[in-house]
């Protein structure tokens, strides 16, 4: 019971660290929305997806593949070994990627930024960054450093939430936006450099091991970029079709439906460290019950949070964005919300795949969602416009869920709690149907509808006794023990 309290405070605190860092986005959202013209917030929309795109793809899925490997590695000269031997191929690779993507700032800029060729170029730099910063962060997941992993996750965003704040208001614009997050990253990358480095000191490594992490973290790639397709290559396709001001109308509804990957997030981070150790010793007791619950306990927040986000998308646009933006994205937000519903759902099953060291299979599956999602935008996007990229979103999700789960389950089952998911989609009706009836105008009729709404549900679901009792007293102890 210990191992498992001390798994659940340690996704508590990553989650309350994600909480944080999704947080981010609905703060910065009113300050960009309502500072900047609709296209230059288009063109942040699009920096931000380029972002996430990149890196992915230009590690070779090496930091993942160094949680798999090096989990539960304790001499130090086998963590510099690895550590460094990814570490090297990681800087290499990214100084190449960064020197192509200066090298086609002209095109990528009237592509992507309308002809805004000193942003493209800022991005080569901010590329080549957010590699290394993603390389560092996953060495403290790696050994589970999980207080040091969620500070630099908090200061790498909060700074950057600061610095991007501080610019646009004080009139530099987009420009002002890219020099907060190259500055801010920076930074970061300085100081987890220097602590990764007093902690385990330098070595110039043989590369050992190397040709197995690449065996390992090549097929991934696909999955990555896949993925990527899926999440947001509808922002390129909307750019593309319909202009830099239609990414701006699609983008503040994607973001609030993408709140639900808060709860994700802590699950991807602990998973892969925590399984991998059970699996490795033979332990699949303890697999399958880490499995069960961090399934039922994702899904205790992410339905409720599906059916709230939707209920209440418009008005919270309104607050957060302009009454433009609310009036033709509060669609968008049902769609998403569903799709990471059922991407959190994926992200615990897939782990079945992922301990079996079929990484092929998550990279076919999302090839085939990314292809699927691709071909459908193409055909929606410029017939029924940012609708079309929403429904795209949702067909392309649950596609790789169902084919996921398919595979995964060949290999081994653990238990799932239907009876808890209804009883949780039966409260969130109710609570639904209640909070409806209200007159949402306002922030502060809106916050009264977010409390009424989770009051409602949690009553509901502990009459239904969708949690017991002694589930409720376990993680009251977990809580305190946090706090403390």
């Amino acid at each position: 019971m210990n191992e498992y309290k001390l798994f659940a405070q340690r996704i508590g605190l990553t989650g309350i660290t994600n909480l944080l860092v999704s947080l981010s986005g609905i703060i910065l959202l009113p300050i960009l929305t309502k500072t900047l013209p609709i296209e230059d917030y288009g063109i942040w929309v699009q920096i931000s997806v380029t972002i996430g795109l990149i890196p992915a793809v230009v590690m070779l899925g090496l930091p993942y593949t160094m949680v798999r490997f090096l989990a539960a590695v304790k001499k130090r000269e086998e963590i510099q070994e690895g550590f460094y031997s990814i570490a090297f191929i990681v800087l290499f690779t990214s100084a190449i990627a960064s020197f192509l993507l200066f090298l086609l700032s002209k095109p990528i800029a009237a592509a992507l930024f309308d002809n805004d060729l000193t942003i493209a170029r800022i991005l080569s730099l901010i590329v080549f960054i957010e590699c290394l910063n993603g390389l560092l962060l996953n060495f403290f997941r790696t050994f589970q450093q999980i207080k040091r992993y969620s500070m630099f996750s908090f200061i790498r965003t909060y700074l950057n939430v600061a610095l991007v704040a501080y610019f646009v208001l004080s009139g530099y614009g987009i420009f002002g936006a890219v020099i907060g997050l190259l500055i801010s990253g920076f930074f970061v990358f300085l100081v987890m450099t220097s602590l990764v480095i007093s902690e385990i000191g330098i070595k110039i490594p043989k590369f050992t091991n190397i040709r197995e992490y690449l065996a390992f973290g090549l097929p991934t790639i696909l999955g990555y970029l896949s993925s990527w397709v899926v999440n947001s290559s509808d922002r390129y396709v909307i750019g593309i079709f319909l202009g830099t001001a239609f990414v701006g109308y699609y983008s503040p509804g994607y973001t609030l439906g993408s709140i639900i990957n808060m709860f994700i997030a802590p699950l991807a981070f602990m998973l892969p460290a925590v399984l991998s150790k059970y699996y490795d010793e033979n332990n699949m007791k303890d697999v399958k019950m880490v499995l069960k619950y961090s399934l039922k306990y994702f899904l205790l927040l992410a339905i409720p949070s599906a059916f709230g986000l939707s209920l209440l998308s418009k008005p919270l646009l309104m607050i957060l964005s302009t009454p433009e933006i609310a009036s033709r994205g509060y669609l968008i937000t049902p769609f998403v919300a569903v799709s990471m519903v059922l991407f959190g759902t994926y992200a615990v099953i897939m782990h079945i795949i992922i301990l079996k060291k079929r990484t092929r299979i998550t990279g076919t599956v999302w090839i085939l969602a990314a292809i699927l999602n691709l071909g459908l935008n193409l055909i929606f996007v410029p017939y029924i416009g940012i609708l079309g990229a929403a429904i795209t979103t949702l067909i392309a999700y649950a596609f790789a869920f169902v084919l996921t789960t398919y595979y995964s389950l060949k290999y081994f089952t653990f238990d799932v709690d239907v009876h808890f998911i209804l009883k949780s989609v039966f409260a969130s009706i109710v609570a639904s149907l209640i909070t409806v009836w209200m007159h949402l105008e306002g922030l502060l009729s809106v916050l009264i509808a977010i409390g009424i709404f989770a009051i409602v549900y949690s009553g509901i679901l502990l009459l239904l006794k969708g949690v017991e009792k002694e589930e409720i007293e376990f993680f009251r102890d977990v809580i305190k023990d946090l706090v403390h």
